[in-house]
């Protein structure tokens, strides 16, 4: 491979885990943070101690201050930064020409529900996007266990350029056309993971997580469909493949948040114990607004918005859903 140039924004830790397997790949990797102090330190301790302590930093990923210090002549850009930091990010990139931009956010616009891929279009006029999506926790990948991701783009090319950057033995990438469906699956999962962290912090047991995991992926994919998307994207990696990941095991920062409101948190102690961006505590809202405009049914959504906005308890979130009038599956 050659020592093409890549730009990374966002240092937390799933774009360091991104940057570390570029820089795998023998690409050199750029990585900004607006948290200059953090990028100060990445610097210092040759890794992120923050959120990455185990892992080094290899000699080909700089750490950069400020955007200028990227290559002027970058032509594809990977953006980590969490959904309500998205515009402002993109808006550093005008002085690039031609780039190409990889989204690996997930979520939507607080306060207008949009798509990221429309963010970007709206920022940067006749960029090219790209969207990653699938199972995967950044510690793992940046320890490069194996791990298997989804990139979609409306070009398909687009999506091929971005695969070829990071396919490696150890990141497996699959190629898709369906960049709204990748897009809601990757971000709907995050609020059913609370869910999911909710039932078992009150001891329901794997009865009703394995329920949960289910009705969710029933919810996203009625949204999905609203929404114009493709109902076997949701049976894809995407999909089913991230909703469980992130439902079941405690890596997940959303199903933490649901287990630590079980226990009698609130949600500010919560998110301060996790220390990280949840991207469903933002995710929840714009779901819940999104159902409406939609006119369709996603009650676990609707609970779980209604804890976090301190509506109801998590309990009686749960029993309200276990209350529901019986229905037909199908």
């Amino acid at each position: 491979m050659t020592a093409q140039s890549v730009l990374v924004l966002g240092a937390g830790s799933w774009g360091s885990a991104l940057a570390l397997a570029l820089a795998r790949n023998q690409y050199s990797v750029y990585l900004w943070d607006i948290d200059s102090e953090l990028i100060g330190n990445l610097k210092t301790d040759k890794c992120n101690k923050r959120y990455l302590p185990d892992v080094s930093f290899p000699d080909n990923l700089f750490p950069i201050d400020s955007i200028e210090q990227a290559p002027i002549d970058i032509k594809r850009v990977v953006n980590a930064v969490p959904c309500h930091g998205l515009r402002s990010s993109l808006q550093l990139l005008k002085s690039f020409s031609d780039v190409s931009v990889c989204l690996a956010c997930k979520g939507f616009e607080p306060g207008t529900q949009k798509l990221n891929h429309q963010v970007v279009e709206e920022e940067l006029e006749g960029c090219s996007v790209a969207i990653l999506s699938g199972p995967s926790f950044a510690k793992e990948v940046a320890k490069g266990l194996p791990t298997a991701v989804t990139i979609a783009a409306k070009d398909i090319e687009t999506a091929r350029s971005f695969s070829d950057l990071f396919h490696s033995d150890v990141f497996r990438i699959y190629t898709h056309t369906d960049y709204i469906g990748v897009q809601i699956g990757g971000a709907v999962k995050n609020v059913m993971a609370i869910a999911a962290g909710i039932a078992d912090g009150l001891g329901f047991g794997a009865n009703t997580r394995s329920a949960l995991i289910t009705r969710g992926l029933n919810e996203i994919m009625r949204l999905g469909l609203a929404m114009g998307a493709k109902q076997e994207t949701f049976m894809g990696l995407a999909g089913l493949g991230d909703l469980v990941l992130t439902c079941t095991d405690d890596q997940s920062r959303n199903r933490r948040l649901g287990l630590l409101l079980a226990d009698g948190l609130s949600i500010q102690e919560a998110s301060d114990k996790i220390g990280q961006a949840i991207e469903g505590l933002k995710t929840a809202k714009e779901v819940s607004e999104l159902a409406k405009k939609y006119k369709i049914e996603m009650p676990i959504t609707e609970q779980v918005n209604k804890v976090l906005q301190s509506d109801c308890s998590p309990r009686e979130a749960v029993q309200t859903l276990l209350a529901r009038e019986p229905k037909s599956e199908m």
